[in-house]
């Protein structure tokens, strides 16, 4: 009985001890399944150089800023280089417009609309025929009186329509018979340059007469060919401004008017605002002459559209019979 008791111990001891030995065991194997099994880093090889990458990384967004730079750069000039070429074929489209109304009045035949074309065209002409048939064929000219235009003044102020119409087909024009007008006057006091808003051509120059000299000539024709302020297409302003400004009893004016178009609302109105400014001196005279120079450019257009010719035309008759001065009605505007 005592030795059943003592065996009972011993496999009761075995048992216990090969418990342990496999928790031991399963310890250790689950120590190495957590345990990390690749070699430790050494912290001075992981240490970034942070001072290197900022500097990297700022000379890579300066380079994207010059890129930028020049891709602005390159998109201005293409957007100028395009609005340039819509300025094209809009003159395009323009001059297609007038070569058309051109081929059209010859091609009509001789209608009663062509007969009114023919009187029209004739009427722009210098009125040279008009001039001799009222004074008679045996007038002799005055000396100074060139084509009916008289020359004796000592300060000539110009008023150009610096307009769309004017700067885009009669612009050649206009500076020729710049150029012819400024010869009719070899030596003056002084000259005056304003667009039909009263807008001067040089600022220095406000409310001043410029002094004649070749090289201050040679300026304004220089400025001339690429001077374009606003206008409204309408002398007007630029003769009321003008006379105010330069009204001398002492002086001798000749105003040169330049256009193509009126576009006001009255003519009586306008004749009546000059009168006020341009008064009568003795015998009916007025100190500041007005002469003009039409240019057809809205003749070339449909019947429809040439109104604002045609109120030009009647205003600077009348204008310019009333102030002593000569309306001119050209026959081309090229």
């Amino acid at each position: 009985m005592k030795r059943n008791r003592m065996k009972r111990q011993q496999e009761e001891f075995s048992i216990s001890f090969l418990d342990v030995i496999c928790c031991g065991f399963g310890a250790i194997v689950l120590l190495l399944m957590i345990a990390k099994t690749v070699e430790p880093i050494v912290l001075e090889e992981a240490e970034l150089d942070l001072d290197g990458q900022v500097r990297q990384l700022q000379e890579q967004l300066a380079t994207i800023r010059g890129e930028t730079t020049v891709l602005n750069r390159d998109l201005n000039a293409k957007r100028e280089q395009l609005d340039i070429e819509r300025e094209r074929i809009a003159n395009l489209r323009g001059e297609l417009s007038v070569l058309q109304a051109q081929y059209a009045s010859k091609t009509e035949g001789e209608t009663e609309e062509g007969k009114l074309k023919g009187e029209l065209t004739v009427a722009l002409q210098t009125m040279t025929d008009e001039m001799r048939r009222l004074l008679g064929e045996n007038y002799q000219r005055k000396n100074n009186v060139i084509g009916g235009i008289p020359v004796d003044s000592e300060y000539i102020l110009f008023i150009i329509d610096t307009s769309g119409s004017m700067f885009n087909y009669g612009w050649d024009r206009m500076m020729n018979e710049m150029v012819n007008t400024l010869d009719l006057y070899p030596n003056v006091k002084g000259i005056q340059v304003m667009n039909d808003m009263g807008d001067y051509m040089f600022s220095n120059y406000r409310g001043k007469w410029i002094p004649d000299t070749p090289g201050r000539r040679q300026a304004i024709l220089q400025r001339l060919r690429s001077w374009n302020p606003f206008s409204n297409s309408s002398p007007v302003e630029g003769i009321q401004k003008a006379v105010r400004s330069f009204y001398d009893a002492d002086k001798k004016i000749s105003i040169y008017v330049l256009g193509d178009e009126f576009t006001g609302k009255s003519i009586r109105r306008v004749m009546l605002a000059v009168d006020r400014v341009n008064a009568q001196h003795g015998e009916g005279k007025r100190n500041v002459r007005i002469h003009a120079i039409g240019f057809p450019i809205q003749f070339s257009r449909p019947p429809h559209l040439q109104t604002t010719g045609l109120r030009f035309a009647a205003l600077m008759r009348e204008l310019t019979y009333r102030n002593g001065g000569t309306f001119v009605g050209l026959n081309d505007f090229r």
